[in-house]
């Protein structure tokens, strides 16, 4: 999601549209607007902060809108949509390097489909718990809710 259409997102979902953000945070309407348009490139610090503080979010969220949550019950190793995509290219590029090599068999027999889902399942848990594991380590303190 691009910038400007988080900010569009985030002031709709605090109750507000453009003109009533200006009137609220006293930057121009047309400021608002080619904000959005323009996906924050030419938003001033000053501006940003007056709407962050309006619309009570964190300056820096506008920076990262993919990471962004409105559920703070989420603990700080919640894997984020990145996580997400890595662990799935993570988990083809295993699976590839396994079909490919025909390594996988029981007895000289190559896995079935049922075996070999059940084995993509577990891989992507094992992942998934790495990534929780490795993201409760070495988050830093400041981070951490």
């Amino acid at each position: 999601m691009k910038r400007g259409e988080f900010l569009s997102k985030v002031i709709a979902e605090k109750g507000f549209n453009n003109m009533s953000l200006a009137k609220a945070s006293g930057v121009p309407y047309t400021t608002i607007r080619s904000m959005i348009e323009r996906d924050l490139s030419n938003a001033s610090i000053d501006n940003l902060l007056l709407i962050c503080k309006v619309l009570d979010v964190p300056p820096e969220l506008l920076a990262d809108p993919e990471n962004w949550s409105n559920d703070k019950t989420q603990p700080y190793y919640a894997l984020t949509s990145k996580d997400e995509r890595d662990i799935a290219k993570d988990l083809e590029r295993i699976m590839a390097d396994l079909d490919s090599k025909e390594a996988l068999a029981f007895h000289g027999e190559p896995l079935d489909d049922e075996d070999r889902e059940l084995l993509r399942r577990s891989l992507e848990n094992s992942l998934i718990v790495a990534r929780q594991m490795a993201k409760k380590k070495f988050t830093p303190k400041k981070y951490r809710n």
